[in-house]
Formats: C-alpha cells, sequence, structure tokens
C-alpha cells in the first residue's frame, strides 16, 4: 500500500535510508561542488546521506519541493483500487492530463513551472558554470524538472513511469542551456 506523502513532512524509513546509503556508495567519486535539496526532511536527509563526508554547501529551495496534494496527503492507496479507490490519484499516476487536485492542492501545471524555473535559473547563473551539483528532490518535481528539458504532451508527464526512488539522472547545461545525459540510474538492486 502506498501513502501520497506530496509535502507532508514525512521522513525516511529504513528502506529509504538502506537506497540512499547505496545511492552515495555508487556516487561516491562524483565531486559535488554544491547541493540543492527539497526544505522536506526526506529530501535532506537523502542528500546528507548521498554527500556523505563532503564539506559543501547545502541549500533549500521551494522551488523543488514536492507537488502538494491537499487533503489527500497521508492517504493509502494501492495499483490495485484503480479509479475506484480514488480517482483523483488514479488520474495523476495514470491520466495526469486528466488531474484536478483538490482544494488547497497544486496542480501539474503549477509543478511544471516552479521546476522549470528552477531548472533554468541553475543553468543561467554564472557562478555555477563547471560545478557538479547534486539535487535532491521527489518523483513528481523530479518528473518536473526533467520535463522541462523536454517537449511532451501532459498524457505524458510521467514520461514512462514514476521513476525509481533513489533514481539518478544527469543533465549538463552548456551556456546556459540544460541537456539531460542520463536518467533513472540506480546503484541498487530492486526487489522482485
Amino acid at each position: 500500500m502506498r501513502r501520497m506523502q506530496g509535502r507532508s513532512d514525512i521522513e525516511l524509513n529504513e528502506n529509504g535510508r538502506a537506497l540512499a546509503e547505496k545511492t552515495a556508495w555508487g556516487m561516491r567519486n562524483i565531486p559535488f561542488d554544491l547541493a540543492f535539496t527539497s526544505p522536506l526532511g526526506r529530501a535532506k536527509e537523502t542528500a546528507r546521506l548521498v554527500l556523505g563526508q563532503r564539506g559543501i554547501p547545502v541549500l533549500e529551495d521551494e522551488r523543488i519541493i514536492e507537488i502538494g496534494f491537499g487533503e489527500l496527503e497521508g492517504t493509502r492507496w494501492t495499483e490495485e483500487d484503480g479509479a475506484a479507490g480514488n480517482e483523483r490519484i488514479y488520474n495523476f499516476f495514470h491520466h495526469p492530463e486528466r488531474y484536478v487536485p483538490v482544494q488547497n492542492g497544486e496542480t501539474i501545471e503549477q509543478l511544471l513551472a516552479r521546476t522549470a524555473d528552477f531548472m533554468r535559473d541553475i543553468c543561467s547563473r554564472r557562478e555555477l558554470e563547471n560545478k557538479t551539483i547534486l539535487v535532491s528532490t521527489h518523483g513528481a518535481a523530479a518528473r518536473g524538472l526533467l520535463n522541462s528539458l523536454r517537449t511532451y504532451e501532459m498524457s505524458d508527464f510521467w514520461h514512462g513511469g514514476v521513476a525509481p526512488n533513489c533514481g539518478v539522472a544527469v543533465v549538463e547545461c552548456t551556456n546556459g542551456i540544460p541537456r539531460l545525459v542520463q536518467e533513472n540510474i540506480t546503484y541498487y538492486q530492486e526487489k522482485i
């Protein structure tokens, strides 16, 4: 059973920590200069685990916080429930073009606007040129960041599916222009 976490500040569980530690091991030789993280504890802890003993600045940025689900946050849901379990949640994952948030929830378009703003910002800043930067965020926010680099229809928001937990994407920015090099890299074996 899954839980819609959204902006709820839920800490990493043991499995999340284990995945972050395996990811840290896989990324141990990357010379990060700087890190940006969502202000939510689970993203900050993931960044700390991945960075290990590197003494680099870690900056929080609201633009890469997870999508807000309003009153749906904390709702339990399974794939088997289908639309009967909760049509909004089902549409969010399977028909994002039909997703309508509840009151106080965020639209996918709002998520896309703020994550694209973050991507444009960090790629355009001269002081960040030639820097290796870690960005620690969440599933939908990460998809928003990567979608800012491609042309797509809203029905393909997930671009083949939700990224794996601790999935890594590599983006290169040259002369302020970002380019997706690779995505969905994992440093752990998925359970079958």
